[in-house]
């Protein structure tokens, strides 16, 4: 199962993240399908590639919880077809 979720970059005490699809079973850092944005807390910046995250989510992909605010913020699930909104 693929996950959409957020990866820790960054240096001590100035993290930014990427959102990446990734499987289940890896861990954190662990090695990604996909990388989908960015999200960087400090400045409250997201970039996110739209079209890669519609792509994934059609096929089964889950966001986690933080991920998937930051999607609803940006407004991204009105894009899908009414059928395809699985979510958490």
């Amino acid at each position: 199962m693929v996950k959409l979720r957020l990866k820790r970059c960054g240096r001590k005490q100035r993290a930014i993240y990427r959102i990446v699809a990734i499987d289940v079973r890896s861990r954190r850092e662990g090695k990604d399908l996909r990388r989908v944005g960015f999200y960087d807390p400090m400045k409250n910046q997201t970039f996110l590639n739209v079209p890669l995250i519609l792509y994934f989510l059609e096929r089964g992909a889950q966001p986690t919880v933080t991920v998937q605010n930051l999607l609803k913020k940006a407004e991204v699930f009105k894009e899908l077809p009414p059928n395809q909104m699985k979510l958490n």
